[in-house]
């Protein structure tokens, strides 16, 4: 059964930061790319960033580039968002996946992933 656990939401003010952890178990992480989501209310699904099985490629939609950072740590089978300088309009459920293999690293879409969890809010507000 393959799971994934998101943690290290919360509420923070703007231009704080938090660190976002994803557990995976029931699918071989290390030969596996990743990536993050967030969806606000009444809003699609947006592409946050992704990484490869290695770590070696990353991609970030533009609103974050810069300010957040993905990584992961094969050893443990965890995810990390690393985000820094938050804006009001970061907040949003966000919510690790496990990327399809055969797609072009390229490719954002929410299709492109397999499996996902369920999501760790993040509010970002004075």
């Amino acid at each position: 059964q393959v799971q994934l656990v998101e943690s290290g939401g919360g509420l923070v003010q703007p231009g704080g930061s938090l660190r976002l952890s994803c557990a995976v178990s029931g699918v071989t992480f290390s030969t596996l790319a990743m990536g993050w989501f967030r969806q606000a209310p009444g809003q699609e699904r947006e592409f946050v960033a992704a990484i490869s099985w290695n770590g070696g490629w990353t991609n970030y939609a533009d609103s974050v580039k810069g300010r957040f950072t993905i990584a992961r740590d094969n050893a443990k089978n965890t995810l990390y968002l690393q985000m820094n300088s938050l804006k009001p309009e970061d907040t949003a459920v966000y919510l690790c996946a496990v990327r399809r293999v055969g797609y072009a690293f390229g490719d954002t879409s929410p299709n492109v992933y397999r499996y996902w969890g369920q999501g760790t809010q993040v509010t970002v507000s004075s």
